[in-house]
């Protein structure tokens, strides 16, 4: 943990739902390394349980499906009072060709990243300090969006909606998303070897 200076972040407890792996982890680990209590929540026992072994000791990790209601408000009633809220969940995203496209795999990713970034803060916003802060995730797909990828386009292009009205919506709570770049994360590395070369060879010109 940092001593050099106070961190806002010292004492806080911090929720990362999707905080398991990759960008959501690595957040957890900086939120950590300021001097909050970490909660990371996955689907997946085995996730929680690695996240744990490198999160430092106190930190805890829940299961629970982030695409079911009724899980959603069960774990925010177990976890009570918290100061901030980050969602980074989210499953592989497919590029498709519009005419490949398999509408049930667009539905359940998007239901994930969406509807399961409402869920959460309706059923986590009430526990939130006074203070506290939403923080969602999107992406630069949804500004600068490219072939192939016009579903993760329009998923990143509705939370930047979702983040600006929730802000509205809950204030004084403070909501804001994170644009992310592309990032080497297991998300990434879970594409085809010749598709995710390919995307990394145009970043360079596209952006």
């Amino acid at each position: 943990m940092k001593t050099s200076r106070e961190s806002s972040l010292l004492g806080k407890k911090v929720i990362l739902l999707g905080g398991t792996s990759g960008f959501g982890l690595e957040t957890a680990m900086a939120a950590a390394d300021e001097g909050a209590s970490v909660i990371v929540v996955s689907s997946n026992q085995q996730k929680v349980d690695s996240a744990l072994t490198v999160l430092p000791e106190g930190s805890k990790g829940f299961i629970a499906d982030l695409g079911n209601e009724k899980q959603v408000e069960q774990l925010f009633k177990k976890i009570g009072e918290f100061d901030h809220l980050v969602f980074t969940a989210g499953d592989e995203l497919k590029f498709s060709d519009l005419p490949k496209l398999d509408i049930e795999d667009a539905k359940l990713a998007i239901n994930l990243r969406f509807w399961g970034a409402i869920m959460a803060v309706k059923h986590g916003a009430p526990q939130i300090r006074a203070g506290g802060s939403v923080t969602l995730t999107t992406g630069a797909l949804g500004r600068r969006p490219r072939k192939g990828t016009f579903v993760i386009a329009g998923m990143a292009s509705a939370i930047d909606g979702l983040t600006r009205a929730l802000a509205i919506e809950l204030a004084p709570i403070r909501v804001n998303a994170v644009c992310a770049g592309t990032v080497r994360t297991s998300l990434l590395k879970s594409m085809p070897e010749l598709e995710r070369e390919f995307f990394l060879a145009t970043l360079e010109t596209n952006y």
